[in-house]
């Protein structure tokens, strides 16, 4: 079965949300007592969720031969916040496919988790803005596994989805569709959207591409209470000074594993030369990623 993630477009449209509509006003305040308080929001029950061991065992993607992830091998156990990061093309965003359950070819083993688990938000350019949703409406549809395809709300649906809002920062944007928001106004819309679906394992693709830094700053301190309460959080992002500020695990990855473990002994000057070193010299026309 296919991740509970967001049904994406792969349009090639190239506006940038936050010159859509610049004149907006800024988001409500932060409020964390939304986020502490509802334990239906998956951030106040630490302890409730079953203990998960993550298990990676040589895993390899290709497509159509050519490599994007190569015998990689790591074991990440619940409640950890783990950076990926790597090259440009170093197969980031595959892995977080493959763990997502969009990219269902490769060998080796993922064990230890299911689909079902998992939160997933992509690459916020692969969202098609144009569809005509609301913010309200957006966040609803991280409740489909609750409701099925037919499923309606009901006042605790609701409820749910407006204290996510608040927790984003959105109170009272309800109403507003998602063409008309900034590209940090729709992060928090697409991060009330997680909230909502209270999964244990949250993936996370370039959370904090292009988006201001007041944004940054809210948004990290959601992802922190998921840690904090045994979320396991998995992120792909090219910001290394937010990774060893804020990440305590990094998976360096240039199609291969070149450092898996603590932040401050994975992203040192040998181990980034060095990816940078593999990506650039990798033989894309090998078959299964055999250099």
């Amino acid at each position: 079965m296919r991740s509970p993630g967001l049904t994406v477009s792969r349009s090639t449209a190239s506006r940038h949300h936050n010159e859509i509509l610049g004149s907006l006003e800024s988001p409500e305040p932060l409020c964390p007592c939304s986020v502490f308080e509802f334990g239906y929001l998956g951030i106040c029950m630490p302890g409730h969720i079953n203990k998960m061991i993550l298990e990676i065992t040589n895993l390899t993607v290709a497509y159509e031969h050519h490599p994007a992830v190569a015998h990689l091998t790591a074991t990440i156990t619940q409640g950890e916040c783990l950076a990926i990061v790597g090259p440009n093309g170093a197969g980031k965003s595959t892995l977080l496919n493959v763990l997502a359950g969009i990219v269902k070819e490769y060998e080796g083993r993922i064990e230890g988790f299911h689909t079902d688990a998992i939160a997933y938000l992509p690459q916020q350019h692969l969202l098609d803005v144009t569809f005509p949703i609301n913010v309200f409406d957006l966040v609803a549809t991280g409740l489909w596994q609750q409701l099925g395809f037919s499923g309606s709300l009901n006042a605790h649906h609701r409820k749910k989805c407006e204290h996510a809002l608040a927790a984003v920062g959105l109170k009272g944007f309800d109403n507003r569709l998602i063409e008309t928001l900034s590209g940090g106004q729709l992060q928090r819309n697409l991060f009330a959207r997680i909230l909502v679906q209270d999964q244990p394992i949250i993936l996370l693709d370039e959370p904090f591409s292009a988006i201001d830094a007041k944004t940054v700053t809210d948004l990290t301190q959601v992802i922190k209470g998921w840690s904090q309460n045994n979320r396991t959080v998995i992120m792909v992002t090219h910001d290394l000074d937010y990774v060893r500020k804020h990440c305590p695990k990094s998976l360096l990855l240039a199609r291969e594993c070149v450092g898996y473990g603590v932040t401050r002994d994975v992203l040192t000057e040998e181990n980034l030369l060095e990816a940078r070193g593999i990506s650039e010299a990798f033989d894309e026309i090998a078959p299964w990623g055999l250099t």
